[in-house]
């Protein structure tokens, strides 16, 4: 079984920034092996991707974020990190970590959550 557990969520201004940061950890559970992505939900909205690192460390964006957040890995650390800069009111959601494992058989972990609002 592998836990996720985000933290650094909060109650930002318009044009502020926030770090998120999960911490991954499970018996044995590589980190090194999975592919970690970052998504957010917004109320009365789907579940949409944000982010994601492969494990080579190739990230890819959804084009809103594009230029405005970086997602980034650390395997020694088990976590992964998303910096967001220029807020903006729309970012406001709930941000999720998701662990991915397998090429076939994929296994998908998902965090508790952790909420980010931006709002003056």
């Amino acid at each position: 079984q592998v836990q996720l557990v985000e933290s650094g969520g909060g109650l930002v201004q318009p044009g502020g920034s926030l770090r998120l940061s999960c911490a991954a950890s499970g018996s044995g559970f590589i980190f090194g092996l999975a592919t970690m992505a970052w998504y957010r939900q917004a109320p009365g909205k789907q579940r949409e991707l944000v982010a994601a690192i492969t494990i080579g460390g190739s990230a890819s964006y959804a084009d809103s974020m594009k230029g405005r957040f970086t997602i980034s890995r650390d395997n020694a650390k088990n976590t992964v990190y998303l910096q967001m800069n220029s807020l903006k009111p729309e970012d406001t959601a709930v941000y999720y970590c998701n662990a991915k494992l397998g090429a076939v058989r994929v296994e998908s972990y998902w965090g508790q959550g952790t909420q980010v609002t931006v709002s003056s």
